[in-house]
């Protein structure tokens, strides 16, 4: 198994599709965070914070609101039962288990198989003995990675993973390792381990039986580390900075099977091998086009850590500009018309790099009418928000002011200012509890709170796909006080208004996590966007037969949302 030291470098063309998937599928599946405590604040040393001007809290406001607290405390486990839908553990293994297929296809492990599948076969000395050798060696692979995910687990904890997702120095962390990895991927440089470890590994493969096995795989996985590297780094850093312990291990054993699984299966069936395209330059292209993916990847850190500390200098149509310019370059080099110091020229095009071209130029005329204004709806989730645009030719002038504002005795929204760039279009939303319980006595209105965040992936696809139908947006508008509680906003609390959490017994000193307090101490769920319809006095509405309605996580399904919100409306004439 020397032989792996003395691998070939080699150029790119095929499968590109498999890789462009790893990188929606790893890159963009949002996760949910979810745990019983809320997120901690994490300070950020350099980093500047916008400074907020807010009034203290009311002793009374805080005594009722502990109330509110007290009285909600005994649905709170129907309404996070209904809240829950468990389903980031599965997108993460699947992010893992493309990403494992994708890395199969890389230059560092492609050629590998043949080889090792030869050594079971023909070394092992009977097939039976090859197949169990095989099957030993794939699990070796399975454990190995599997213990690197759980080592993540286990330094960072559930606590510190949620606070990964909102953390500006994290965030800053992530978005430059995916730019090393990009350029590691484009050709500037190799990121290796130890060559002595390799060594040492190697050689006490030698040694035969079930330590010799595991020894085996346990050079794989240095020797192919240029090329896998990045990829596990990604998955990690994706799946660690959505807040579930759980997800670095599981994004890692998706990650391992899919690796383990050829080794195993030609292994078993080696005359399938003979149906394998032939090692070629076409490997390094799998590369290649992975490392544009990796920084288009990286931009959505840095537009993360911008939104949530108020830059305000990383708009949307930057993004996109920055976008536009990865995906020309990505179709240019497809075509053949740019090559890296370790291509070769393209003599022809092949028919998959053709479609893969096709498929890539034509994302890139999409994502254009995006700088003048185009809600590019497909992507919106993943895209800073559309009120961070300058120069937008959709935008209407406002209309007549809503009555809301016309007949509310309270002029100065508290903490409007701070959400200007995250605003939708058309709603005069508030962002303090206590104005919107004093609006909706005065307005006679039901409170819709919407608990969201600046990076919150699922909190920007519902305002574009759903909150954007006339009928809900007509009910947004004209029927609710729209409360909106951004739960990551690292906006500094006065001193007078910071306080230690009842639920969580810890000190809160930013608005983010007043909310995310808030959320999680009466309706026991941290996960965004959570939509809450409450009374007056602060109670969850109650429907007809006797049942308080139960907030609603997203939901996609306008007509299925719409009869949330009429519920909602219904329950609270009919107390009047």
């Amino acid at each position: 198994m020397r032989s792996f030291s003395n691998r070939k470098s080699l150029r790119a063309s095929f499968y590109l599709l498999l890789a462009i998937t790893a990188f929606f599928m790893a890159g963009t599946s949002p996760v949910k965070a979810r745990q019983k405590k809320a997120a901690d604040t994490v300070s950020a040393s350099g980093v500047e914070f916008t400074s907020i001007p807010t009034a203290a809290d009311s002793l009374a406001a805080r005594k009722k609101l502990q109330n509110d607290q007290a009285k909600s405390k005994q649905t709170t486990k129907a309404v996070a039962a209904s809240v829950e839908k468990p389903k980031s553990l599965w997108e993460i293994f699947i992010a893992g288990l493309v990403g494992g297929f994708t890395a199969i296809l890389m230059p560092c492990i492609y050629p590998l198989l043949p080889l090792t599948v030869s050594f079971f076969t023909k070394k092992s000395g009977s097939k039976s003995k090859g197949i169990l050798q095989s099957l030993i060696y794939g699990a070796s692979i399975i454990v190995i990675y599997v213990s690197l995910g759980l080592l993540i687990s286990i330094i960072f904890g559930s606590d510190a993973l949620n606070a990964l997702a909102t953390n500006g120095v994290f965030n800053l962390f992530f978005f430059l390792l995916l730019v090393v990895f990009g350029m590691s991927f484009l050709g500037a440089f190799e990121i290796t381990l130890p060559s002595s470890l390799a060594n040492k590994l190697d050689a006490n493969a030698d040694k035969g039986g079930l330590t010799g096995i595991f020894f085996m795989a346990s050079t794989l996985v240095v020797v192919s580390f240029s090329c896998t590297g990045p990829i596990i780094g990604t998955l990690l850093v994706d799946a660690a900075s959505k807040g579930n312990r759980l997800g670095p291990a599981i994004g890692m054993f998706g990650f391992s099977l899919s690796l383990a699984l050829p080794f195993t299966a030609f292994a078993l069936f080696p005359s399938a091998m003979k149906s394998l395209p032939k090692s070629g330059g076409w490997l390094n292209s799998v590369k290649v086009i992975l490392g544009f993916l990796e920084l288009a990847f990286a931009l959505k850190f840095l537009s993360n850590v911008d939104l949530a500390y108020h830059w305000n200098w990383f708009d949307r149509e930057i993004f996109l500009s920055l976008w536009i310019a990865i995906g020309l370059l990505m179709g240019l080099y497809l075509i053949g018309r740019i090559k890296f110091s370790h291509d070769s020229d393209v003599a022809y095009l092949s028919v998959p790099r053709t479609f893969i071209a096709i498929i890539v130029f034509a994302f890139v005329i999409y994502m254009i009418p995006g700088l003048w204004g185009a809600p590019l709806k497909s992507i919106s989730a993943f895209l800073p928000p559309i009120a961070t645009q300058d120069f937008d030719l959709s935008k209407t002038p406002d209309g007549p002011a809503a009555a809301d504002v016309k007949q509310s005795s309270i002029k100065v929204r508290k903490y409007a200012e701070n959400y200007t760039r995250i605003k939708t279009r058309g709603l005069d939303a508030w962002y303090d509890y206590d104005q919107a319980l004093q609006a909706s006595k005065e307005l006679h209105k039901p409170i819709l709170i919407d608990f969201t965040g600046f990076n919150c992936v699922n909190c920007r696809k519902m305002e574009a796909n759903v909150w954007s139908d006339p009928q809900v947006f007509s009910r947004l508008k004209n029927d609710f006080i729209l409360l909106q509680l951004v739960v990551d906003d690292k906006a500094e609390l006065k001193p007078e208004e910071q306080f230690k959490s009842d639920y969580s017994g810890r000190k809160i000193t930013n608005l983010g996590a007043k909310w995310s307090d808030l959320e999680a101490s009466r309706f026991n769920a941290n996960s965004q966007p959570l939509y809450v319809m409450l009374d007056s006095d602060g109670k969850l509405l109650t429907a007809k037969d006797g049942k308080e309605i139960a907030p609603s996580p997203a939901d996609y399904d306008i007509s299925s949302y719409l009869k949330f919100l009429d519920s909602g409306i219904d329950a609270y004439h009919s107390k009047l």
